[in-house]
């Protein structure tokens, strides 16, 4: 163990289907590792498509009753979750940072981040409001309701181990829809400790399904997941590949889907931006959980006239973070994932130099040891550096230069990916001209976080289709029914 839980039975250790803990078929596990140190922090059951099988099931006969039961109901369990979400807050915040890695601070703000996920839908499900329409005919009422999907899956991914799973398991539940949740294989501690809670919050069996596996597993059961005729929706969130495979799959049973995958987000500076500000939102949109989010900045686009001043302050504020262990005091930047994605960051650096950028910090791994790559800013970066189309995910921030209001747009928007944009200026004209002009699903202006229960959260292009969070979330796993009462005199 490295690291402490003042409720020891929240590190749960199997996986939890129609309120039991289980074991897989196959009776094979898989080591979850903590990535600061590479140590075995706990094990969980590597499933299949059999598994999953019993979890959909069990899924289905919990959705007979759960389907029927009231929205005040389904709002009181939610609730309760919330409460048991936040009374635990620290121990899930410990168990984040082991398994995930990032900064002990980030961990405890993704925490309230997720359990207010809970209380949004808690409050949503009670406002599923339907239509009275106004009849064609005398003798015709014509009205128009909500009912929930179905049974419904989501797969998230590791980089926010507790919000991802909340953000769909809220929403779904509230719409009246049971669930099967399979987490990233890195980061299923957190996913059965937030199930423990529901189970605390008196959720009846079935209703919530958490399934664990390895890499090679999890193929076996999104394929499983995407045959089944009883999954009537599938919300996936993680790389562009996987869910364009898994949508491709869904398509032969028609289910609902829907993706939030791969980002590109462009990070504007216009000459009239204040710049110290704009700094302060570049560290906030590129180096928080060591820039591994789909939403995290990726190309820094700086108008002409501010371009020197930005990269001076901002290569004094990146010269402050610290890179460490998330669970040391004052960490600002942990490690990466796994090697995969260190030698992923490694080598889009390595071609950037190769291509002509300048380093103004950062840039190697200098000497630490492991999964750890320092903040790092790059200069003179141009369109031909596999970072111009490439998700970084990692702490490298790569510098273009700009001129005009057009240019920018047009560099921004050359992309496949379309989910979120960040842009810095004061002048009231150019926020609404270039916030409608940006392909993408959400922009920050003056601002550098975005994300909000209460606000829809997609993309566009090869970032997904579909929203969670806000009121919009509920659509996903719902149906609208259209009544026609007609003989009414």
């Amino acid at each position: 163990m490295v690291f402490e839980l003042t409720d020891v039975s929240l590190l749960q250790s199997g996986a939890l289907i129609d309120g039991k803990v289980c074991e897989s078929i196959s009776g094979s596990r898989v080591d979850v590792i903590d990535p600061a140190t590479s140590k075995i922090i706990g094990s969980v059951p590597e499933m299949n498509g059999e598994d999953s099988r019993k979890a959909i099931a069990a899924a289905e006969t919990a959705l007979a009753t759960w389907r029927t039961t009231t929205a005040t109901v389904r709002s009181k369990h939610l609730h309760a979750w919330h409460r048991h979400v936040t009374d635990s807050a620290e121990d899930l915040a410990q168990l984040i940072t082991a398994e995930c890695g990032k900064p002990l601070s980030e961990s405890r703000g993704e925490v309230a981040y997720a359990a207010s996920f809970l209380e949004w839908y808690a409050e949503e499900a009670k406002r599923a409001y339907g239509d009275i329409i106004p009849p064609h005919q005398e003798d015709k009422r014509l009205l128009v309701i909500r009912q929930p999907i179905g049974v419904a899956a989501a797969i998230t991914p590791w980089n926010f181990p507790a919000a991802m799973i909340l953000r769909k398991v809220a929403a779904a539940l509230a719409a009246g829809c049971t669930m099967v949740v399979k987490p990233a294989p890195q980061t299923p501690l957190t996913a059965l400790a937030l199930h423990v809670l529901a189970d605390r919050s008196g959720l009846p069996p079935g209703v919530l399904n958490t399934i664990t596996g390895s890499i090679d597993s999890s193929r076996q059961i999104g394929s499983a997941i995407c045959e089944s005729p009883t999954v009537r929706a599938i919300s996936f969130t993680g790389s562009t590949a996987a869910g364009v495979s898994l949508a491709q799959q869904a398509a032969g049973t028609v289910k609902k889907v829907s993706l939030e995958l791969g980002g590109n987000a462009s990070f504007i500076v216009f000459d009239d931006a204040n710049i110290e500000e704009a700094v302060q939102g570049a560290l906030a949109a590129k180096f928080r959980n060591s820039g591994q989010t789909c939403v995290c900045a990726n190309r820094f686009f700086v108008q002409s006239g501010v371009h020197d001043r930005f990269v001076k302050l901002f290569t004094a504020a990146v010269a402050q973070l610290r890179v460490g262990p998330g669970s040391e005091p004052d960490v600002t930047v942990g490690p990466l994932i796994d090697d995969r994605a260190y030698e992923k960051v490694r080598g889009i650096v390595a071609d950037a130099l190769a291509c002509g950028a300048q380093v103004t910090i950062g840039g190697s791994q200098d000497s630490m040891e492991g999964r750890f790559f320092p903040p790092t800013v790059l200069t003179s970066a141009n369109p031909q550096m596999r970072l111009a189309t490439e998700e970084i995910f990692g702490p490298v921030a790569p510098v273009f230069k700009f001129e005009t209001e057009e240019e920018v747009l047009q560099l921004a928007n050359h992309t496949e990916f379309g989910l979120a944009s960040y842009f810095y200026s004061q002048d009231i004209n150019r926020c609404f001209r270039v916030a409608e002009a940006i392909e993408c699903g959400m922009v920050g202006i003056n601002t550098g976080m975005l994300s909000t229960a209460v606000a829809p959260f997609g993309g566009v292009k090869n970032s997904g289709v579909g929203r969670e969070g806000g009121k919009y979330g509920l659509d996903e796993y719902q149906e609208l029914k259209y009544i026609c009462l007609g003989g009414v005199h």
